[in-house]
Parts: structure tokens; C-alpha cells; sequence
């Protein structure tokens, strides 16, 4: 009765080796196979982003609407005749002459 309870120990030792057991468990198997899932959305969306941001390099490139947003957006520049002017100076100039007015 010990001898058979003794090799049933053994075979259930041995199976749960066979599982668990070796160089990667089932458990490490399971998380590589969700960590590959969350690797491959990453890609995915990178992929995405990427292919969007080619789309606006292209639109910066060849694009003229494009081209003028960004000048009046990133650089101030304006289109046309019109002619901005600027006035540089010391702040407290400008409030001293700003009160005598």
C-alpha cells in the first residue's frame, strides 16, 4: 500500500515536473504569450503613428495650405502686402509712455 502511494507521488512529481518544470513553466510560457500580445499592439500602434506622420511630411513637402499654415503659425510670417510692425523696447519706457498718454 506505501509502495503504491510512494510511485503515485513519483508519477504526479513527475508529471507536475513535465508541466511546471524545465527551462520556461507553463506560468512563463502564459506571460511570453501575453507579453508578445502587448508587444505586437505596441507595434501596431507605432505603425500607425508612423504612417500618419509620413502623411504630414508629405503634406509639409508638397502641400501649399500646409506650407503657409505652418509659416503663419510657427513663424509669424503673413501673406500678401501686409507689413506688421514691432515696437522693441524697455518695458518700463513703454509703461512710462503708455501713463502719459
Amino acid at each position: 500500500m506505501i509502495a503504491r502511494i510512494i510511485f503515485a507521488l513519483a508519477i504526479l512529481g513527475g508529471l507536475f515536473f513535465a508541466i511546471q518544470g524545465g527551462e520556461y513553466s507553463t506560468v512563463d510560457l502564459w506571460r511570453q504569450h501575453q507579453r508578445g500580445k502587448t508587444l505586437q499592439a505596441q507595434a501596431d500602434s507605432l505603425a500607425h503613428e508612423v504612417d500618419s506622420l509620413r502623411k504630414i511630411a508629405a503634406a509639409i513637402k508638397s502641400d501649399p495650405a500646409t506650407q503657409e499654415r505652418i509659416a503663419r503659425e510657427e513663424f509669424g510670417m503673413i501673406r500678401g502686402s501686409k507689413e506688421i510692425l514691432y515696437r522693441f523696447g524697455d518695458s518700463d519706457t513703454t509703461k512710462k509712455q503708455d501713463k502719459r498718454r
